[in-house]
């Protein structure tokens, strides 16, 4: 049972890992997001230009940061949370709400969210699917492609938050 523990507690650090790295290149648009929204708006008002192709490449921007960086925060407790018992409860306790809400809730959501992805998805790509203005950018196929990333890095991280709560659980009282 320990050999087994300590293998899963392996995979949960390589799922953080992955997680922590993909969360920390994704923030970084978040800088790339404000210098492009600002252009915009000085283009927009100063010089009375606008650009359908910069305002997209913002919202992909975003999108992308959102989706790619769910997991990474899940991660760091940043999700919110009704934390009225659970910051008091002993860590046990909050083992057991963790697997719980891992394994009952996240992890199926997950899993759906994937399932009913999949042909959204696979049939954007099949069109090479584009944007409907047409000085828009030609990628809402790769835009579509962060539903199923999301998904998959969001049960990755549910499942190594669920192997830490069974170790607690398994632990000594």
């Amino acid at each position: 049972m320990t050999a087994m523990l300590a293998g899963l507690n392996t995979a949960a650090d390589c799922i953080d890992r992955v997680t922590t790295a993909v969360g920390r290149t994704v923030a970084w648009l978040a800088l790339v997001i404000v210098v492009l929204q600002f252009a915009l708006v000085v283009a927009r008002y100063w010089f009375g230009l606008g650009s359908i192709w910069l305002t997209e490449a913002v919202i992909y921007g975003h999108a992308t940061l959102l989706m790619l960086a769910a997991a990474w925060t899940l991660k760091a407790g940043g999700h919110v949370r009704v934390d009225i018992f659970y910051a008091d409860a002993s860590p046990r306790t909050q083992a057991k709400v963790d697997l719980a809400g891992a394994v009952l809730l996240l992890l199926p959501f997950t899993l759906t969210l994937l399932w009913l992805a999949m042909p959204y998805v696979g049939r954007s790509w099949a069109v090479f699917e584009r944007s409907q203005e047409s000085s828009g950018l030609p990628l809402v196929f790769a835009l579509k492609t962060l539903i199923p990333l999301f998904a998959v890095l969001l049960a990755l991280q549910g499942i190594a938050q669920a192997i830490r709560a069974l170790r607690i659980l398994a632990g000594p009282r």
